[in-house]
């Protein structure tokens, strides 16, 4: 196990450096690297392989347990522990989360509907509760703000808009999108911040003629739309702040591949049975 080590960091460290700590000579670890690989190392550089892809697959966004579940779905028989000590020895880990911040001005109380879910994030099928929210993208050539529009069954993105402002017709171009396609019966509750977009006349008479109840979270409270921004956590932490984007164009182009291709059809969610939204959907319907 000493002589892996070794060799999996040679490229980082001295080999004399590393077997004086480990207390090994240079000319036992030669003989070893000359020998034939045996057969637990071969399975070990096997699995290595196969976490390095399921990392890459996953955008650098999954950590040990999501990257656990999917070799035990694709039959390899393995546990957390050793997964998450592989991870660590080649130096993978899931993005850190940074904060971002606040892009909505809160309408008044008056104005505001109540608060529905009272952080009860569980439903019993898709299209019972959508949840929504907005956050801004920096550009060399200004801002962006992303509207979403979150199936909360299946983590699915349903609708979503990206606009150079925060008016009111995002919110709305989000949720034409979303109604666009998804099929809805009355009575779907539609979730967000106090943002005044979302009390904005025009976007209220589309929830209306559509039989959709507003809800909003309670003053200042950041749990009660916590699903809607844990995703903004997961887009910024994946992929909005490994770079800067030059253009707006750039950044449209990114999040609609991060948005269609990635995050719907690709991206495993724990909460989903390490399965993507697109196929958790799937699973529902052959289980109905």
């Amino acid at each position: 196990m000493r002589y892996e080590f070794v060799d999996r960091h040679r490229n980082l460290w001295k080999i004399n450096r590393m077997c004086g700590l480990l207390s090994l000579s240079r000319s036992g670890f030669y003989a070893w690297r000359r020998r034939p690989l045996s057969v637990r190392r071969t399975r070990n550089d096997e699995l290595i392989r196969k976490i390095r892809e399921i990392y890459e697959e996953g955008e650098g966004e999954y950590g040990s347990p999501t990257i656990c579940e999917t070799l035990r779905e694709k039959g390899h028989l393995v546990n957390h522990k050793r997964v998450a000590r592989i991870m660590r020895e080649i130096g993978l880990k899931s993005r850190v989360v940074r904060r971002f911040k606040r892009t909505t001005v809160r309408c008044k109380d008056r104005d505001a509907s109540p608060n529905l879910l009272n952080q009860n994030f569980h439903t019993d099928g898709p299209n019972k509760v959508w949840l929504s929210d907005i956050t801004y993208i920096d550009t060399e050539e200004g801002w962006l703000y992303l509207t979403t529009v979150e199936d909360m069954c299946t983590r699915r993105m349903a609708g979503y808009a990206v606009t150079d402002n925060l008016r009111a017709t995002a919110v709305i171009e989000a949720l034409n999108m979303a109604l666009s396609r998804r099929a809805i019966a009355p009575g779907l509750i539609f979730h967000s911040d106090r943002g005044k977009q979302y009390v904005d006349h025009r976007f209220r008479a589309i929830l209306e003629k559509n039989h959709i109840i507003q809800s909003m979270s309670s003053t200042g409270n950041c749990y009660d739309n916590a699903m809607a921004e844990s995703f903004f956590a997961t887009l910024k932490k994946g992929h909005l702040f490994r770079e800067r984007f030059q253009t707006k164009e750039q950044a449209r182009r990114m999040l609609f591949e991060y948005l269609e291709i990635f995050y719907n059809r690709v991206r495993r969610h724990s909460a989903l049975g390490y399965k993507s939204p697109v196929a958790f959907e799937k699973q529902l319907t052959t289980m109905a």
